[in-house]
Parts: C-alpha cells; structure tokens; sequence
C-alpha cells in the first residue's frame, strides 16, 4: 500500500474545501496545519449569517466595494485563521496550505499571526492578471517559507 505525504493529504483536502465555496468567481480552500495535525480549515465566502453569493446573486455575485473586491467575501486563508483564534488554537509556527497564493492583505495577516510557511497551489497573479505574486513576494521577504505544490492534482470543479 502506497502512504501517502502530508503535503498530499493536506492540498488534497484544501482542494476539496474549495467546493465548498458559496464564491461565483473563484473557488478557494486552505488548510492550516501544526505538527501533521489539522488545527483549522476555512474557504472563501462570505461570514456565517450573511448571504451566500451563488444562492443571493447567482448572476453577479456580491456587490463590489470601492475597489472592485467582493464586499463580503472572506478569503479561504482568512477563515481558516480567524476560526483557529476564534476556538483559542495557536497558529505560530504553523503551515497554510492553500489552493491559491495569498493576496498581499493576507500574506500580511499570515506573517503578523506568525505562520512559518506556506504551500500554494495556483498563482493569485495568473488569475488576476499581475505581473507578480505580491503576496508571495512580501512572504518571502519577511521570512515566511513559500513553496509552491509541485505535483499535479486533478480538479474537477472550473472555479478552482
């Protein structure tokens, strides 16, 4: 029987959370992990109690904010930590394993809550058209280890 890594066990399932996603642009999910252990999940959407986006807004999703963001949309990353504090679990010195590469907010919010590193599946500047990784870039130049998931994983859901 063939065992198989952590790191694919834990994007797996990141990728499986982002099915969960209630988002009717993009589909996120991330793992956070401590010593091999699972210390919390989150997906992208919008915060319990408010309106779930593809239920609400099925044509065009939430309302915009000034910027052109989802106005009630929580990222995958910040559900997951936001949950971990919530229930009093300690998330310095963990690992974020998520489906898509922090935005700079988050990336910001990952280093300030002490996370040591973070493993990615897609590239937040391809699916937004940038030219960089801003996250990835302030991660790397603070010291928080960025890896990109190497293997392949097959996904059936477009949004991811």
């Amino acid at each position: 029987m063939i065992r198989p890594d952590f790191d694919d066990i834990f994007m797996e399932l990141a990728v499986n959370l982002a099915k969960r996603s209630h988002c009717i642009k993009k589909h996120v999910g991330a793992v956070l992990v401590k010593d091999t252990r699972i210390i919390s999940i989150g997906y992208n959407g919008p915060p319990s109690g408010t309106h779930n986006c593809d239920e609400e807004f099925p044509e065009t999703g939430c309302s915009r904010d000034s910027k052109g963001s989802c106005s009630l949309a929580l990222h995958a990353e910040q559900n997951a930590i936001l949950y971990a504090v919530k229930n009093k679990a300690t998330v310095e010195g963990s690992t974020l394993y998520v489906t898509l590469a922090p935005c700079l907010p988050c990336a910001r919010i990952i280093y300030s809550m002490g996370i040591d590193k973070v493993v990615f599946l897609f590239s937040y500047a391809e699916y937004k058209g940038l030219d960089a990784d801003e996250g990835l870039e302030f991660l790397r130049k603070f010291g928080v280890e960025v890896i990109k998931y190497p293997k392949e994983i097959e996904i059936e859901d477009p949004l991811i």
